[in-house]
């Protein structure tokens, strides 16, 4: 397949396997976010360090993000796409074997690593939607995404609870095996135009962020927002725990009402391509603070407020979500041949604040409980609220210079078309 979008949508088959596989492959790193406690006192790890667990996970992530998802731009991707999680596969076994702390920690990183071809996925995806649809595409398969997300914690704990935690991983590298045949059987083919090498492809990463303005304010609007969905979710099986005295199976039961708010990928998505994009993102924002804000409202600890903090759950999930289709949609019509390094991007700049918000969280939470952790949460979508006010100043940068100033080319360049 050539380099260009499409000019029809990808069958419903297609997209929903590409939901699919996201969800699946993207569940992968967060196995690890119930079992720390239980992998850390099978293989003699502190229970003061078990935390790291998860730390080595989420590095492994952020470093695939900058240096594997951009090679979407240059190696023909559904070689790159298998062959990434085919990594995974190996160092999900690795992990399922591990007779130490050290070899567990090991292959936590390179899981991560793995785990980002899910940010290769999405804008392939773009790729096969003609412009029109692209939002609808890109949601139908967040959607996927978001559902692997907060459904792998429940099945991780139940699965462990019936089995052991290494019969998660097990049944988790089976399930890629089966799943790479598959996606190399049934994939198109999609070889990007000829460009850069691999140096100067991760060399043009600063020009982009640097010369498109609309990357930037996505990036910072969803840094915020996750660190507000991250914090939520560090810091209510503390509450939930502590409080509400839950157990482990109450507070998987939690965690799974939250998934209700996933529904809001594929709604964002179809507001995007009808251009109601700004109001969409407002209101996104605003429902995140609602999320915290609503909580405040009744003492904790009675089956009200329990009540309130389930919809706060659903709540806080709908609008981070919303938000992140909506920057995924916006950024991929900024130019086909920088998905996959804008989706690398913006992930790693958004994630970095994802790890803000639990580190934030966590540190609230144990100083003044939920009263302080949840003005923080109020605070972070307030922020990126502000911020979204000056959008209407009307800051922008044309298509045609950000192309040639990123490929160096001269400003005159005719292949580059006309300014947006």
């Amino acid at each position: 397949m050539p380099d260009t979008d499409a000019d029809t949508a990808p069958p419903a088959w297609l997209t929903l396997l590409l939901a699919a596989a996201c969800g699946l492959i993207v569940a992968n790193i967060y196995y690890c976010q119930p079992l720390a406690g239980p992998i850390s006192a099978a293989l003699g790890l502190p229970a003061s360090a078990a935390g790291v667990i998860v730390t080595m996970t989420q590095l492994g992530y952020g470093a695939g993000l900058l240096l594997v998802v951009p090679l979407g731009d240059l190696v023909e991707n559904r070689l790159l796409i298998v062959g990434i999680v085919a990594v995974g596969t190996l160092a999900l076994a690795a992990a399922a074997l591990s007779v130490s702390a050290a070899m567990f920690l090991a292959a936590s990183v390179v899981i991560g690593i793995g785990s980002v071809a899910v940010q290769v996925m999405v804008p392939y995806a773009a790729h096969l939607a003609p412009a029109a649809l692209r939002g609808r595409v890109v949601g139908n398969v967040m959607s996927g995404l978001m559902l692997g997300i907060m459904l792998s914690r429940p099945a991780a704990s139940f699965i462990t609870h019936v089995l052991s935690w290494r019969a998660v991983y097990v049944m988790s590298a089976g399930i890629m095996v089966a799943l790479s045949a598959l996606l190399w059987a049934v994939l198109p083919r999609r070889r990007p135009a000829p460009g850069l090498h691999y140096g100067a492809l991760l060399g043009s990463m600063a020009g982009l962020l640097r010369h498109m303005p609309v990357l930037r304010r996505r990036a910072l609007y969803h840094a915020c927002l996750f660190a507000a969905f991250s914090l939520f979710w560090t810091v209510t099986p503390l509450l939930l725990a502590g409080i509400y005295h839950l157990s482990q199976a109450g507070i998987a039961l939690f965690a799974l009402a939250g998934v209700a708010g996933a529904i809001s990928a594929p709604i964002a998505g179809r507001v995007a391509d009808r251009g109601w994009t700004q109001p969409a993102t407002g209101l996104a924002m605003s429902l995140v603070a609602l999320s915290f804000l609503m909580t405040r409202f009744l003492p904790q600890g009675s089956g009200a407020s329990l009540g309130i903090l389930v919809g706060a759950g659903i709540l806080v999930d709908f609008g981070a979500t919303a938000n992140l289709v909506l920057g995924q949609r916006e950024i991929f019509g900024l130019g086909p041949e920088y998905r996959s390094r804008l989706n690398g991007l913006y992930m790693a700049i958004f994630f970095a604040g994802g790890a803000a918000g639990s580190a934030a969280g966590g540190w609230a939470y144990a100083q003044g409980g939920w009263a302080l952790a949840s003005w923080i949460g109020v605070g972070l979508p307030v922020v990126a609220l502000g911020y979204f006010a000056t959008e209407f100043l009307g800051v922008g940068t044309s298509a045609q210079a950000v192309r040639c100033v990123v490929d160096g080319l001269p400003k005159s360049n005719p292949s580059y078309g006309t300014d947006d």
